[in-house]
């Protein structure tokens, strides 16, 4: 298999067990070795006593898409550690857009970088997730 075609079979594997993405209407748009895009719309659900996005959904959002990103070389890869950032805050309706890149990989450890648009390419969140590698892998070798 070329990297691509382990990465899209990778993200297959995953994506028919990960009911939390699916069910928060959550799509996976690409991927690629170390990449990830994932898109979802905010529902009235999601939404906080403010009227805003709960803060949990945005970090669902991007913690999805580092987990395509950093499992996408058919290792099975855990998050270790991750910080985010909200910069303004989603909207009830925004369709938000979450990209992870890898920054970094090197022997069991990585570094990703998410970042969460909306609609109009406003940067909603940035986050940065390190991986740590495990036994195991997607599919069989």
């Amino acid at each position: 298999m070329t990297p691509q075609e382990l990465a899209e079979a990778s993200a297959k594997a995953m994506w028919d067990n990960d009911s939390a993405s699916q069910r928060l209407g959550m799509e996976l748009t690409h991927v690629a070795p170390g990449e990830a895009t994932l898109v979802m719309t905010i529902t009235e659900a999601m939404s906080n006593g403010q009227g805003n996005c709960h803060g949990g959904y945005l970090f669902t959002l991007a913690d999805s898409a580092f987990a395509f990103a950093c499992n996408s070389y058919n290792q099975i890869t855990v998050g270790q550690h991750c910080s985010i950032s909200y910069l303004i805050p989603g909207q009830i309706g925004d369709s938000l857009t979450a990209t992870a890149r890898e920054v970094s990989r090197s022997g069991r450890s990585g570094i990703y970088d998410v970042q969460l648009t909306n609609q109009h390419g406003e940067h909603v969140v940035t986050f940065r997730g390190h991986s740590r590698t495990v036994k195991g892998t997607h599919l069989p070798v």
